[in-house]
């Protein structure tokens, strides 16, 4: 398939004469499965996006990042605190994953505070299907890696670079590396980000949807012997942004970037990470212990009705704080066991803990006649005051045998035990009707299997199928309507095979997958009819979820580079699926594009030793999906173009660049919100079209 797929795609490629030994694709190692190893060698689906590639695109956001991966989506609003990734349909709640997300190995337990302002970053992974074999909870759709640059030991480095663009737009980031001494190295890097709001309150002329961030990474590297290093990386970033961007849907379809309110918010996020990593690798087996704190507090306050009547506002209050902890040991990454002349036999085994606090404060404040026409005072609604405390431990190991250099049989598993307690109250001030106040607590505990075999047809071309059981956690809701209060887990099995293939003399890579989802007790983030703009999870059936995924990056001379990506996924209710007292069986999983395509080129040529030029053009379309379960509203496919050209040497660089250059109007977000909303609906519209320049200075 993989080879047709390169024929069609890339004609020239296959046929081109003198071909050049030098001109290949280099080698990319992730950690997709924990230890480091070639993503072509393995037999999983993984997007890797390294430095080079960040830089020449560059990308600052993970959402940028995501478009080069088939069939994942990153459902942002326009506040950065809120952001959902969906990998195959497979998407869930801030609180409550299913794409795992990890910054040096570190797993960040909240999506409030997944998605952050790129500083120092090295490379981002995007792994696709059930990851909970080894990475346990939360990882049933994938896992995003989050991989640092490390400092150099032989020499500095440095850059400063600013964007500067049209919506008032100005930025300045950048970085500095090199060994402190022959065994220590350290690296700073940070930034400044700003820019206007795209969206105008026509009854004040202001723009309410800004952004700003000051953002911040130190790591220290130190390597006391050949065998040993540690790493020590402290990060940050305050971000002051302006208030969610919410809108009737059918008015955003019309003036996509004018609100009427009364009220103008605003969201503020402060998250700061300490990661402290050990590894040692000796002749026979390495050791890594991973430690990570991450804290994060949020404060927004918005106008919740959405209109120029003085209705209602909310405040909402959270902050949490995480540890986790993991040692794994395995063997030596280029030494595997010898079982025999023919097999050997590569493992990995692990144990890793966690705790998780959090709390949430979040009042609806009701002007008089607004909850009822009985009611002439304003009204205080308390909805939630939340405390939840999570700890689990996870155990697991996986072992890889390969027979004759050929044969890769893996089998893994990891045992994982949890326990929740909550605290959840609501009231009213005045007291109009009694308060509640739920104390409870939860055990879960949960085993997930994953089998896979490879088999190599010669150097550079793989087959693979694998099985694998992915569960997300079950948990509580700080606010739900009532008897809401739990959700149980959610169990998948997924089905994989796919080919994984290097052709034409290194210079195109081809992979090729195709896979099949199963779920049941389906968990679904649905909004609470008692409380606007709020949701909470249950559990509300089976559901499937098929499709498949092309990836082909080719460099067919030096300075050109080519690569593109296609995914399909069809993502339905089971029978029998209830949701919100609705029958949605047959119905399509809200916010699933049917497809995903992504195209694109670099070009690059040297006009002196030392000072080249440069063109990028990307290409990302989206498939037509829906909005909610009920399938009551949906988004048409549409595309965006990015486009990018510069000069660099030596010392400065400088480019023009355009994002959605063609102004394409899209709502890539909206839910349900009956009543105040017209069409029942309200979204945020995508970004526009934005332009400017950059220059820079690097050594």
């Amino acid at each position: 398939m993989s080879a047709l797929a390169t024929a069609f795609l890339f004609p020239t490629i296959s046929i081109a004469q003198n071909p050049t030994p030098q001109v290949t694709l280099p080698t990319v190692t992730v950690t997709a499965q924990k230890e480091p190893a070639d993503q072509q060698t393995l037999p999983v689906s993984v997007t890797a996006i390294p430095a080079d590639w960040l830089d020449m695109a560059r990308i600052t956001w993970l959402s940028e990042a995501a478009m080069f991966a088939p069939n994942t989506v990153i459902t942002e609003f326009t506040a950065r605190k809120l952001s959902n990734p969906r990998v195959r349909g497979v998407g869930a709640s801030p609180g409550n994953a299913a794409v795992g997300t990890y910054v040096d190995g570190v797993p960040v337990l909240n999506s409030n505070a997944s998605s952050m302002e790129f500083t120092g970053v090295e490379q981002i992974e995007f792994v696709r299907g059930p990851q909970s074999a080894l990475f346990g909870r939360n990882t049933l759709a994938g896992v995003i890696n989050i991989a640092s640059h490390r400092p150099s030991l032989s020499r500095w480095t440095g850059e400063i670079v600013a964007p500067f663009g049209n919506f008032g737009a100005r930025d300045v980031r950048g970085g500095l590396s090199g060994p402190l001494s022959s065994q220590v190295a350290l690296g700073v890097w940070g930034g400044r980000a700003e820019r206007d709001g795209f969206t105008v309150n026509t009854l004040t002329g202001n723009d309410i949807d800004s952004r700003a961030a000051t953002f911040g990474k130190a790591q220290l590297l130190i390597t006391p012997s050949s065998r040993w290093e540690t790493r020590i990386i402290a990060s940050g970033e305050d971000a002051d942004d302006g208030d969610y961007a919410l809108n009737d849907l059918d008015a955003l379809r019309v003036n996509p970037f004018e609100v009427a309110r009364d009220f103008e918010g605003y969201t503020r996020r402060s998250l700061f990470n300490t990661t402290v990593l050990n590894r040692y690798e000796g002749s026979r087996l390495s050791v890594t212990a991973t430690t990570g704190v991450v804290r994060w507090d949020t404060d927004d306050r918005t106008d919740l009705d959405y209109t120029p009547l003085p209705l209602a506002t909310r405040s909402n209050v959270e902050e949490a704080s995480q540890f986790t902890q993991e040692v794994r040991v395995a063997s030596a990454p280029d030494r595997p066991m010898a079982i025999s002349p023919d097999v050997t036999l590569k493992w990995q085994a692990g144990v890793s803990l966690f705790t998780n606090d959090y709390t949430q404060e979040a009042v609806n404040t009701l002007a008089p006649f607004t909850l009822s026409r009985f009611i002439s005072f304003p009204v205080q609604q308390t909805t939630p005051r939340a405390a939840l405390d999570d700890r689990g431990v996870g155990v697991y190991g996986q072992g890889t045998l390969t027979v004759n250099d050929a044969l890769d049989l893996t089998l893994g598993a990891r045992l994982d035990h949890e326990s929740k307690n909550a605290r959840l109250e609501t009231f009213f001030t005045p007291m109009i009707a009694p308060p509640s106040l739920i104390e409870t607590d939860a055990s879960f505990s949960n085993v997930s299997p994953q089998l896979a075999v490879a088999y190599r047809l010669g150097a550079n071309r793989m087959l693979y199928g694998s099985a694998a059981r992915g569960f997300k956690a079950g948990g509580f809701n700080p606010a739900s309507p009532a008897g809401s209060e739990a959700y149980g887990e959610e169990h998948t099995w997924n089905f994989e095979a796919g080919v994984k293939s290097t052709v034409a003399g290194g210079r195109v890579l081809a992979n090729a997958a195709i896979f099949f989802t199963e779920w049941s007790d389906l968990q679904l983030n649905l909004p609470n009819p008692q409380v606007p703009a709020q949701f909470y999870v249950a559990n509300v059936g089976n559901a499937s979820s098929r499709g498949i995924e092309l990836e082909l990056t080719a460099r067919p001379v030096q300075g050109v580079d080519l690569f593109s990506s296609f995914g399909y996924t069809r993502a339905r209710f089971g029978g029998s699926t209830m949701s919100s007292g609705l029958d949605v069986s047959g119905n399509e999983l809200p916010f699933t594009p049917d497809f995903t395509l992504a195209l694109g080129a670099q070009l690059t040529r040297a006009l002196t030793s030392q000072v080249s030029v440069y063109g990028r053009g990307e290409l990302a379309t989206y498939g037509a999906f829906h909005y909610d379960d009920a399938n009551s509203a949906s988004q048409d496919a549409y595309s965006l173009v990015n486009l990018r050209a510069g000069a660099r040497g030596r010392l400065l660089s400088a480019e023009l660049w355009v994002r959605n250059a063609f102004d394409t109007r899209y709502v890539p977000l909206a839910f349900a919100y009956p009543g105040l909303a017209p069409s029942g609906f309200v979204g945020e519209p995508g970004r526009p079209r934005t332009f400017g320049v950059s220059v820079g200075v690097g050594f």
